[in-house]
């Protein structure tokens, strides 16, 4: 009877567990690649191997080419301004963007000949998302009216590893400060400005690496302090916004972008491809198509773009 109920209440979990040892000796609850509770498609799975294995095995179209879903249509003449426009992920945002026939905003420290090639709608220099004022300021300087769409995109990632002999303080406050407090900077001037309004949406693209629940899987002997700090409260940064913006009928996405081959993630190269890492273009595609989604239903739920499943906290 005891083990029945305990099988019944495995059963219930958000995501199959099965109990195996990780890279240093300990035992704890992994997720196995097979699932009962899987079958609901409400979360997806920490190991990140696995999970991509899993979509090969099941040929996830969804998972594999986001083109077979993806409608870019949905963006044309949509106004949406991606900060960090400039480079990596950000410039593929606006590539895609521009593709798709939406008019594009990039909000840039500086702009780069790749985001000037686009010919943007405006491209707003200058912005450190760090800055107080700058970041106030930001609403006045763009000019064309009401945004459909703002992408937080702008981040940071130190590119050594750090462990306790190599801790960094003052670039954990820095990586903090940009990737939670910057978002908020940028979208609290958006919106007291008046250009989000009702049936605006907000994208917070953070990481995989904010779950504070799937450490244990995906970072068993700890480590990169900062990054996983940082990603955690622009996590609880957006949900909060989320609640407060309700009321304005603006709706909020929490977006893991998926594994991206770009520069901020070169010191992980020797696993792009065990963990189906993409060109920065798809993963565009793939933050667009969720941000299609994207509604009052499921704002401040905690996305992987690569599925489409949620991520739990």
């Amino acid at each position: 009877m005891i083990f029945s109920s305990l099988i019944g209440l495995l059963l219930l979990l958000p995501q199959s567990f099965a109990f195996v040892p990780n890279s240093v000796g300990r035992t704890f609850l992994s997720p196995t690649i097979t699932s009962l509770a899987m079958s609901e498609e409400r979360y997806t799975i920490a190991d990140q191997p696995a999970r991509f294995a899993r979509a090969k095995r099941e040929n996830n179209q969804r998972y594999l080419d986001i083109t077979t879903v993806y409608d870019p249509s949905l963006l044309q003449g949509k106004r949406v301004a991606v900060t960090g426009a400039n480079r990596g992920i950000g410039l593929a945002l606006a590539k895609e963007l521009a593709a798709a026939g939406a008019k594009v905003i990039g909000i840039v420290r500086s702009s780069s000949p790749e985001l000037d090639a686009l010919n943007p709608e405006e491209v707003v220099t200058g912005i450190d998302v760090t800055d107080d004022a700058k970041c106030a300021a930001l609403s006045s300087q763009i000019k064309g009216g009401a945004i459909d769409v703002l992408i937080n995109n702008a981040g940071y990632f130190k590119e050594e590893v750090e462990r306790l002999d190599t801790l960094d303080f003052p670039d954990q406050l820095k990586t903090i400060d940009i990737c939670a407090c910057g978002p908020l900077r940028v979208a609290s001037s958006l919106i007291n400005g008046g250009l989000l309004k009702e049936g605006s949406k907000i994208v917070m693209i953070t990481s995989q690496g904010g779950s504070v629940g799937w450490r244990e899987v995906q970072c068993p002997t700890g480590g990169d302090y900062g990054h996983h700090m940082s990603k955690a409260a622009a996590n609880m940064m957006s949900v909060l916004l989320a609640n407060e913006v309700r009321s304005k009928g603006i709706a909020v996405g929490v977006f893991h972008p998926g594994f991206n081959k770009t520069e901020m993630t070169a010191k992980y190269k020797e696993i792009w491809e065990i963990e189906g890492a993409v060109d920065p273009s798809v993963g565009a595609k793939r933050v667009l198509h969720e941000t299609n989604q994207l509604s009052m239903e499921t704002s401040g739920k905690f996305i992987n773009c690569e599925d489409g499943l949620e991520i739990p906290w």
